[in-house]
């Protein structure tokens, strides 16, 4: 960076750099025929509503480690001197298994994508509010506070101060002693 420039600005005036979005869709974002960027030699920044999405490991943070995973033993157990038959056992643990797979499968195709909507709006919607209100909110309140801290303070040692430093005076000289009476 140049001597005359704050900190962050570049040469063409901007704060940060411009947005430059890399061409490509969700599906292939690091397609290099359509990525005209990469031959012009344009610093380009990461968009990130166009990244990679991993079909294969879909909890990468482990939100659900410990909470969703229902499998058959977990649910259905038979002690020992209670069997039955192991056509029976082998048939419900098979039932329990596809028709678990099926229905979650069913359910996230019929209400996934529209509790997905809800779901982005519903964060769209606290995020404005966090950023458009709670935080101004919390930030105003502290610079208001600080005011009257001060006058607060400035009351405590002006009346307080005196009156418990007379109170501990007066105090100082009493002496109590305890004696064990039989």
């Amino acid at each position: 960076m140049t001597g005359g420039l704050k900190d962050g600005e570049t040469d063409e005036g901007f704060l940060h750099s411009p947005f430059i979005r890399k061409q490509g869709n969700i599906y292939k974002p690091n397609n290099k025929v359509m990525d005209n960027d990469s031959m012009s030699g344009i610093k380009t920044m990461q968009d990130i509503h166009t990244k990679e999405i991993d079909l294969v490991n879909r909890d990468p943070k482990y939100l659900n480690d410990d909470v969703v995973k229902v499998e058959f033993e977990d649910v259905i157990a038979e002690p020992p001197g209670t069997y039955s038959f192991d056509g029976v056992w082998k048939a419900s643990f098979t039932t329990f298994t596809v028709t678990k797979y099926w229905c979650y499968r069913l359910l996230t195709a019929l209400v996934g994508i529209p509790l997905a909507l809800v779901w982005g709006i519903f964060f769209a919607i606290l995020s404005f509010i966090h950023i458009w209100a709670v935080v101004p909110c919390i930030k105003s309140y502290l610079i208001e506070i600080h005011c009257v801290s001060r006058v607060y303070s400035i009351c405590i040692h002006t009346f307080c101060d005196p009156l418990f430093e007379a109170m501990g005076k007066c105090f100082s000289s009493v002496r109590i002693s305890t004696t064990k009476g039989v």
